[in-house]
């Protein structure tokens, strides 16, 4: 890295990397110094509970197939924050973020200067991204929010395409107890005479989604409605898939993704594109695009596998829908006689309804702690996890590194020298992901 670089990433994380100030008006104000990047581009803005990020890549993947420039900005990141920030699907240069970042920071000071709290860490990075995306210039921009929706930072972007991945139980400190209750906060994304794409909601959730869509004359369009996965079979490194789209059906997809939630993202992102670039009831795009645009398709930290004999995945889930999403697509997609897991969750997760769906996929469980300030002890985690598992099942270790080690220990003793069928699968947290990674993938 360069020191210019260092610099700037240091100065972003003094703003508190996980401090949230829900805001709009300083992130309007920053937008407007700047002349208002975000209007310089159409753009599709994604929310949910989970898939967020899996649907994001799908589609920038997609628009790069038909042609288009593309700016996505999505979070967290898993090594770098120039992750969060992605050209034509790759990560800005160095070079480029310091340039971004020394055009917003004089201004963000102003603003900073004007209110008794300063810019969050978030709120910079999207100003940055909006201010990339304009400079570079992109065709279109694809945003994942950050958290909720009506007072994200992010939703300053007013995009004409809306998409609503599931929505569940998660950030109830934030959004509120019921699905109801956080489902109003991530329809906010959705403004006047938008087109909204959504996956299939509770009745809870489609409540919100139908009156906001009303009140702002927006079109829907509906997973299991307008839109769906039609089959789906397993295929050597991912999945094969016919999904229908709003334009009509598209078969032999291949899509290097494991898991039905990921197929449930690739219809999801399918029709995303399809309604931004006009496609509908007898208008299809080119079938060969699209199988280009998802054949493309990764997606690091969603069961990535990094490591062999034993097989070594990495996931993110951290709240029981997406835990429930990756149990599935370990039953059906992989053949492991016997699973080590390590887990590493944030303290203010639904720790036993994580530790309930594991229970019955893993034989033995690593327990640690994760880097990040909100990360749950390791020691109070592993009394959680015994109420679940039985103490004869559980091992604490203090950090990531032994926690890697003891799983591998223990999947190879289990084996007894035969590797075939054996894996680790590390999760609860894409923080927990993160620290694995950077230890693994070197």
């Amino acid at each position: 890295m360069s020191t210019a670089y260092e610099e700037v990433d240091a100065a972003l994380n003094e703003r508190g990397f996980t401090r949230m100030v829900f805001d709009m008006q300083k992130i309007r104000d920053l937008v407007d110094v700047l002349g208002s990047p975000q209007r310089a581009y159409p753009a599709i803005h994604l929310t949910g509970t989970n898939g967020k990020t899996s649907t994001a890549r799908m589609i920038d993947a997609l628009l790069q197939a038909h042609g288009l420039h593309t700016g996505r900005y999505t979070s967290p990141h898993l090594e770098t924050v120039r992750e969060r920030i992605s050209l034509d699907g790759e990560p800005i240069s160095e070079e480029r973020f310091v340039a971004t970042y020394q055009d917003v920071a004089p201004l963000a000071e102003l603003i900073d200067a004007r209110n008794p709290e300063p810019l969050t860490y978030f709120d910079m990075t999207t100003a940055m991204a909006y201010a990339a995306f304009a400079d570079a210039p992109v065709d279109i921009a694809v945003v994942e929010v950050g958290l909720g929706g009506e007072e994200d930072a992010t939703n300053v972007i007013e995009a004409g395409v809306c998409v609503l991945t599931p929505i569940g139980l998660d950030h109830t400190e934030w959004l509120g107890d019921t699905i109801e209750d956080i489902a109003w906060h991530k329809v906010g994304i959705i403004h006047h005479g938008a087109t909204v794409v959504t996956a299939l909601q509770t009745e809870e959730a489609m409540r919100p989604i139908l009156e906001r869509c009303a009140d702002m004359g927006a079109t829907l369009a509906r997973e299991g409605s307008e839109f769906g996965v039609i089959e789906r079979h397993q295929a050597v490194g991912g999945q094969l898939l016919s999904l229908q789209g709003l334009g009509g059906a598209y078969h032999e997809i291949f899509l290097p993704l494991f898991g039905a939630h990921q197929a449930q993202n690739a219809a999801i992102a399918l029709a995303a594109v399809e309604a931004f670039l006009g496609a509908g009831p007898g208008k299809q795009l080119e079938a060969d695009l699209v199988r280009e645009g998802f054949a493309r398709v990764d997606s690091p930290g969603r069961l990535e596998r990094v490591r062999s004999a034993p097989t070594i995945l990495l996931d993110g889930a951290h709240n029981p829908h997406g835990m429930a999403a990756t149990v599935a697509a370990l039953e059906e997609e992989f053949t492991f006689r016997h699973l080590v897991g390590v887990l590493s969750v944030l303290g203010d997760k639904d720790v036993t309804g994580l530790l309930e769906l594991l229970e019955p996929v893993v034989a033995r469980l690593v327990v640690t702690q994760n880097s990040s300030p909100r990360a749950l002890p390791a020691v109070e985690l592993g009394r959680l996890a015994i109420e679940v598992f039985g103490e004869d099942r559980v091992t604490v270790a203090s950090d990531m590194p032994d926690a890697i080690e003891e799983a591998v220990v223990q999947a190879e003793e289990d084996a007894s020298g035969e590797l075939s069928g054996v894996g680790v699968l590390i999760t609860g947290s894409v923080v927990t992901v993160a620290d694995a990674r950077k230890l693994l993938k070197r």
